[in-house]
């Protein structure tokens, strides 16, 4: 299932992300003629820095939410478009050099047809650099959330809810990727723990993007009584004695080469 972003508040919460991005970007081997598929583009910031450095090349971002796109629009090149496309849906064939995301995957449940996508994608020789989460992944969140979708007040808003991401622990994923013919394949987990540096900088990052998935079950009367639950015992929960706010963030790095 899609889930609609607000871009704008995305950009102000995702400095981690940010961060996690540029790095993945700098190992790529980059010449500056690529062809580049950028899955979950988000804002499109990260998908503009991978323009600048393929100046005769081209940059394709998608994202399944408008307002993501909408956002991201604003760094719209030559060299650089962005579309409305779920992720989940990928037809393209034989078509890019370097397939990349960041911080994005872990929405997709059904990651065999993921990969088979991308493989298919892909040119020979054709490279993936993924980064999502992972097993262990935002722990203090999930606790709170997971408490909050049970009160009886709220409980009946959830009664059919599906838990809205694939977090697999490294055993798990290296065996998916390796049961896709690439040539060669490396698949590594990486502590990410975060401070976030105080506690409105963590709500931001609750209310963009992680809340999503749940507000849009609770009707408009209750919304901001289930946001305050959580935030409030997220703040309970994880703030430390300097203000700063912690949570665990576990990551899987993926690379392969068709």
């Amino acid at each position: 299932m899609a889930h609609e972003f607000d871009g704008k508040k995305y950009t102000a919460a995702s400095a981690h992300q940010k961060e996690w991005g540029a790095r993945l970007i700098q190992e790529l081997n980059i010449s500056g003629t690529e062809c580049i598929l950028d899955l979950g583009c988000g804002d499109g910031a990260l998908t503009a820095k991978l323009a600048a450095l393929t100046p005769q090349g081209t940059v394709v971002g998608i994202d399944a939410s408008h307002g993501m796109i909408k956002t991201a629009k604003s760094h719209q090149a030559e060299n650089l478009s962005f579309e409305v496309r779920d992720i989940n849906s990928l037809d393209f064939e034989n078509e890019f050099d370097i397939i990349f995301s960041n911080a994005t995957l872990h929405w997709i449940k059904d990651h065999e047809t993921l990969l088979r996508s991308v493989f298919r994608a892909l040119k020979n020789g054709g490279v993936l650099k993924f980064n999502f989460a992972g097993d262990g992944n935002c722990a203090n969140f999930f606790s709170v959330v997971k408490k909050a979708i049970k009160l009886p007040q709220f409980a009946r808003c959830f009664s059919d809810f599906e838990w809205p991401w694939y977090m697999p622990s490294i055993e798990e994923y290296e065996l998916l990727v390796r049961s896709i013919p690439f040539t060669e394949s490396r698949v590594w987990s990486e502590n990410a723990d975060r401070f976030f540096a105080d506690a409105e900088t963590m709500i931001k990052w609750i209310d963009q993007p992680s809340l999503v998935p749940f507000m849009k079950l609770v009707p408009d009367e209750h919304k901001e009584d289930f946001r305050q639950f959580v935030i409030e015992r997220m703040i309970q929960k994880t703030c430390q004695a300097d203000g700063r706010c912690f949570e665990t963030f576990r990551r899987i790095n993926v690379v392969a080469k068709k």
